[in-house]
């Protein structure tokens, strides 16, 4: 492709909507464009990288014995009820009614779907097992869309789905997932990390999440250096005397006391005016569990772990309780919620508050808190639990070391589902026996977007993108520095033509503008290898041949250009 022919519409300035890196520089170098919030069109560039990464996905599914389809976008609601998750989805599920007034949804995944699909052409077990997958947009509607193709409304996704008849067979295909997963993100140039996970509304109870590290990650996950233990932080153990900072048990136990803390309600404001510690206080969570009010109990310096509270009390539904529900459960406003007195709710606890003496809770009275608060004496529960999120202060729930905890991108997803959907949506075969089972499914997601969007969170400087040649928009670039001398333009043309014709993916900058706008042009976008044609290197028989990603520049002979090139491109050959 000839620059002067292309849509490679460069920019000077970051986007004033752009927070992160990739959202810059995607816009800036001319890969994406914001046609409305959460919603990118992608430009020649864009969707060049979108078709690599695509490719690089394909072959390595069809290696594993993949076989790909293209499921609607558009999906029935009787589906989504069927397996409850019409309701747990909620606002997320974009829903809308076609001229006949019949309700439609847009997918934001295709389980149901494919499930649905199988059930109805899948009747023995000499038809299993079966690994479907596809590329596919999946549509929601984000509450608050960010950081460019990271968290939209619209995104490329690829799904992929395993039917086999019992659990050797699925946990099979999950390894061949995995291991797939794992090509793909090298392949790719992705400083990827596998990590235990929550299945969260996939259902299951195991998965994992494929993260790269990136400060502008919206994750994070917890990372051992001793025995390279790594999880995300919504399923991280919090081991008990772990060594964290807080109060121990034992002591003479004080008179409980009301304390007037009027218009003070936050756990900080509440230890300043009580001279206390904030591992003194115990905060009051109320929840709605499947629509019932549950209490959770935490240390005052300590965050709440809804995914462990969820799974805990096995709900399909958790979410804080709004001010009504709290106002009628406690008899107090938000702010000052305790367990003592608090009547019809389930109350449990973190393992934080088990050994805790005197502290302070909510009076669940307005403006006011209770010190000296004990367990058994005050109130009672029975339910102590880890439920809390895991600290820097903890220590490895694997080998009790220090851990680490950093921001990642989450870029794929496994998850084993079990028999959740096959029996939800009737996806049963004869077996040998001839009797009839649900399949054991597996799900595997990856964000396409994401993945080219977190390496360049991941490989970037002050000028710009740093391609990896496998997924860059073009493997190599030839920039005729004078395309006004007839000398440099002719072997520019001569060098692109013998490059496009070997099959190096080339893009070459004939534009009649100045060599430093090209040199801008050429960092920002971050095409690989530069093949820069000069006046003094055209007389002397060389061209000068320089690496985005190092800096490094070699001269070289057009006849040593191309092999040089593809040793650089693909070195394993």
């Amino acid at each position: 492709m000839r620059w002067s022919e292309a849509l490679i519409p460069t920019l000077k300035e970051d986007p004033q909507d752009a927070e992160v890196i990739s959202h810059k520089l995607m816009v800036r170098s001319g890969l994406i464009r914001k046609l409305i919030s959460g919603s990118y069109s992608y430009l020649p560039l864009g969707l060049k990288v979108l078709d690599k990464i695509k490719t690089i996905i394909r072959e390595e599914m069809n290696s594993k014995g993949a076989q790909e389809v293209l499921l609607p976008a558009i999906h029935p609601p009787e589906l989504w009820k069927k397996t409850g998750r019409y309701d747990v989805l909620g606002d997320v599920l974009i829903r809308f009614k076609d001229r006949h007034g019949k309700e439609l949804v847009l997918g934001p995944t295709h389980e149901e779907i494919i499930t649905d699909l199988v059930a109805n052409n899948v009747r023995s077990y000499k038809e299993l097992p079966l690994i479907l997958y596809q590329i596919q947009t999946k549509f929601r509607d984000e509450p608050r869309p960010r950081f460019g193709v990271m968290r939209s409304c619209e995104f490329i996704m690829k799904d992929a789905y395993s039917f086999d008849c019992d659990t050797a067979g699925m946990e099979a295909s999950y390894k061949k997932m995995y291991d797939a997963y794992c090509r793909i993100f090298e392949r790719c140039g992705l400083p990827y990390m596998p990590v235990e996970a929550d299945p969260g509304i996939m259902g299951g109870n195991v998965s994992h999440e494929f993260m790269v590290p990136a400060e502008a990650g919206e994750d994070k996950i917890v990372v051992c250096g001793k025995c390279k233990y790594s999880a995300s932080t919504q399923v991280a153990k919090c081991k008990e005397g772990s060594g964290v900072r807080g109060p121990g048990k034992g002591g003479k136990r004080l008179p409980i006391a009301e304390v007037e803390t009027p218009g003070i309600s936050t756990i900080e404001k509440v230890a300043q005016l009580l001279k206390v510690e904030t591992t003194k206080l115990v905060k009051t969570l109320i929840y709605k569990a499947d629509g019932k009010p549950v209490a959770l109990l935490v240390r005052g310096d300590f965050e709440a772990n809804e995914t462990k509270l969820k799974n805990y009390l096995k709900c399909e539904m958790l979410e804080l309780a709004d001010e009504k529900t709290i106002e009628e459960v406690t008899g107090a406003p938000v702010g000052f919620s305790g367990p003592v007195g608090l009547k019809n709710t389930r109350i449990v606890a973190d393992n934080s508050v088990k050994d805790m003496t005197d502290f302070v809770t909510g009076a669940n009275k307005k403006d006011a808190h209770l010190i000296n608060v004990n367990t058994g004496r005050d109130f009672d529960t029975k339910e102590f639990e880890d439920l809390r999120m895991i600290t820097r202060d903890d220590k490895c729930p694997s080998c009790g070391k220090a851990i680490e905890i950093i921001n990642t991108i989450e870029v794929g997803h496994t998850f084993k589902l079990g028999t959740k959907y096959s029996e939800a949506l009737g996806a049963k075969f004869l077996d040998k026996d001839g009797k009839e089972k649900p399949a054991v499914m597996g799900c595997y997601g990856i964000g396409v977007n994401r993945i080219a969007a977190s390496l360049i969170e991941t490989s970037n400087d002050k000028d710009g993108i740093i391609w990896p040649p496998s997924i860059a928009p073009y493997e190599a670039l030839v920039i005729a520095l004078n395309t006004q001398n007839k000398e440099v333009k002719k072997i520019s043309e001569d060098i692109y033509k013998d490059l496009t014709k070997g099959g190096i993916d080339t893009l070459y900058d004939d534009r009649d503008i100045s060599a430093g706008i090209k040199f801008k042009d050429a960092d920002l976008v971050g095409i690989p290898v530069k093949v820069i044609v000069g006046e003094k290197n055209a007389k002397k028989g060389v061209v000068e041949l320089k690496l985005r990603k190092t800096g490094k520049v070699e001269e070289i002979t057009r006849k040593e250009l191309k092999s040089r090139i593809k040793s650089i491109i693909n070195p394993s050959v």
